[in-house]
Order: structure tokens, then sequence, then C-alpha cells
């Protein structure tokens, strides 16, 4: 008997690396039908039903690229926000690093076992 019970796994963060965008194959073979000299109009016909396809095509893959860029962590903010963000961490770890150095050279604490 099984029952449906939701894994309790950990949502992994979407990175720019997880992004599945591949336009570049779709856009050449639109170029090379676009390209393509035809005498008889019937090869013209096809190819250009064989276009619109690949055009269509293109534009799925564009959307499916849109909504998962909209996925990516920190999207929502602008440059300057990510950029003033950017700014306070690193003085954050400066401030840190800063009090490690400070920490590091005191005299360590000496216990004595009773």
């Amino acid at each position: 008997m099984e029952t449906d019970v939701p894994t309790l796994e950990p949502k992994r963060a979407l990175t720019v690396e997880d992004l599945n965008i591949e336009i570049l194959p779709v856009i050449y073979e639109i170029i090379r039908s676009v390209e393509k000299d035809h005498h008889d109009n019937t090869a013209k016909t096809r190819e250009s039903a064989d276009c619109s396809q690949k055009v269509l095509e293109l534009q799925k893959r564009l959307d499916q690229a849109r909504s998962e860029i909209n996925l990516l962590p920190g999207i929502e903010f602008s440059k300057e926000q990510q950029l003033n963000h950017l700014e306070a961490l690193k003085t954050q770890l400066r401030l840190k690093q800063e009090l490690l150095q400070k920490y590091r050279y005191l005299y360590p604490f000496d216990f004595q076992k009773p």
C-alpha cells in the first residue's frame, strides 16, 4: 500500500548554469533556410512552411528562456539594488576579516583543570 508522502528535499536554487537556453541552432537553421535559392515554387513554398515552423520553435524557446530566467534568485532586484547589496556584503566581509585578525593574536585563554 503506497501513501502519497511529500519528500522533504530542500529546493536547490536555480543558477545560470542550470538554464537550458539553446537558441543558436534554431537561428542557424532559420538563416540557412532563408539563404537557400530555389528555382521552383513548390520548393519555395515547402521551405517557407519549414521556416515558419522554425520561427515558431524559436519563439517557444525564447518564451521558455524568459520563464526560466524569471526563476533566478535576485532577478527581481535592479542593478543598483544588486550593486548596493554586493557593496554591503563586501563591507561585512572586510569587517569580519579585521575582527578575525584582531582576535587571532590575543592571548589564548588558560584553563586550569581542577
